[in-house]
């Protein structure tokens, strides 16, 4: 069992919270697909000298949506509490309109409806699903169009699986993507999955599906950039993405 009352040294404090950061890192910002680390969302990371990890969340706007800051939120505080180190967790998003009631449900494990009880529609399993899909067409789109500039021949996609994409991280992010929501991952799995279903992409629907790919990962991307810079200019030095 972990000692909660003893006092920890500098160092070991530090090494930590580096762990807790390394944590953090597999959080991700549902909409953008990118971690909240590489995002500047992390504004602080300590630990105390009993082991408790204060982690501050700050996102672009004071108005961002609740529902995602929600899941960041609570996702940051199961990764932290993950950290075998860490004796105990304090995570709170600052800086926007919802906060008092965001760090509230997730500090109570309340879920979003009953922390917004007269606003919310439903908890936030699904939208989170569709913002995975949405990451597996994009995934789709940078894998494909890597291959394609290497020489593929577009009209071949349809017949190729994912052991025929090149290895490197963006088939990676891909598999682990399709992984999460359920959808056939392996080496010998289709390249190219309706996002939904798992079911293989046809010859007759590929050029519908990769352009709806391309805009997918278009708009993620302008969003990403979107939100970093909104974030820079609303923290300006502090932020060192």
């Amino acid at each position: 069992m972990t000692n909660t009352s003893a006092v920890r040294p500098q160092a070991d404090r530090a090494a930590v919270a580096h762990a807790v950061l390394s944590a953090l890192a597999a959080v991700r910002d549902p909409e953008l697909d990118r971690p909240v680390t590489e995002l500047g969302f992390v504004a602080h990371c300590t630990v105390t000298e009993t082991g408790v990890a204060r982690v501050r969340l700050r996102l672009p706007t004071y108005f961002c949506a609740p529902n995602f800051a929600f899941l960041m939120v609570a996702d940051a505080d199961d990764a932290v509490r993950g950290v075998p180190e860490v004796t105990g967790a304090d995570v709170q998003l600052v800086d926007h309109f919802a906060a008092d009631v965001i760090n509230a449900g997730v500090a109570a494990r309340s879920g979003f409806v009953a922390s917004f009880a007269d606003e919310a529609a439903g908890e936030l399993d699904e939208l989170r699903a569709d913002f995975l899909r949405k990451a597996v067409l994009a995934g789709a789109d940078r894998v494909s169009r890597a291959m394609v500039a290497a020489g593929t021949d577009p009209s071949r996609l349809a017949d190729l699986t994912l052991g025929d994409a090149p290895a490197g991280p963006d088939t990676d992010r891909l598999r682990a993507r399709r992984t999460e929501l359920g959808l056939p991952a392996a080496d010998t799995d289709p390249l190219l999955v309706d996002a939904t279903t798992g079911a293989a992409v046809e010859a007759a629907e590929l050029r519908t599906y990769l352009g709806r790919a391309r805009l997918t990962r278009v708009s993620q991307e302008a969003n990403t950039g979107v939100c970093i810079g909104m974030l820079r200019a609303r923290y300006g030095n502090e932020v060192t993405t």
